[in-house]
């Protein structure tokens, strides 16, 4: 239960100064409190910024340039079986032969939940994730769930070797 008692009007100005005012040094709970949270949240935004000293830099099969102008070798072409093709991991790109002496390659992410693709059989790049198969010839959809093609990469073929452009 709470009780009121009067006042005289001088005293009731006081108290309420006394009690919006700052402690000595002026730091308040709200202040300090305000400060902690900008604090946390500058924290949070350093993180979310900086470098990735994965060595992946966003350039999914670039290779670093070997001469000439093309990057390092992903496969002989004897390798690539006309009708099928390969999957590089590492480089994340599959490399595909639709038809003798035409050598294509498209991204090895798939387009539906970025699951990589594994296989090529059948014609047809297979996405193990939830069965999405793409064309070998252009890597547009051949069976969904997935809707839009995969990225087509350039690829060069010299001294039969199969290079990223």
């Amino acid at each position: 239960m709470r009780f009121m008692v009067m006042e005289p009007a001088s005293q009731v100005e006081e108290i309420e100064q006394s009690a919006t005012a700052a402690p000595e040094g002026g730091n308040t709970r709200r202040g300090v409190l305000i400060g902690v949270g900008l604090a946390g949240a500058a924290g949070v935004v350093a993180a979310c910024g900086g470098s990735d000293d994965s060595g992946d830099n966003g350039s999914a099969g670039q290779q670093s340039p070997t001469g000439g102008g093309g990057g390092a070798a992903l496969a002989q072409a004897s390798e690539i079986p006309v009708g099928g093709g390969k999957v590089f991991k590492d480089q994340k790109v599959v490399v595909v032969q639709p038809t003798q002496g035409t050598f294509k390659a498209f991204s090895a992410v798939c387009t539906h939940r970025s699951c990589p693709v594994d296989e090529v059989a059948g014609g047809t790049i297979n996405c193990p994730c939830h069965g999405s198969k793409f064309k070998i010839a252009d890597g547009s959809v051949a069976g969904g769930p997935a809707t839009k093609p995969l990225e087509e990469k350039q690829v060069t073929v010299a001294d039969g070797q199969i290079k990223l452009a």
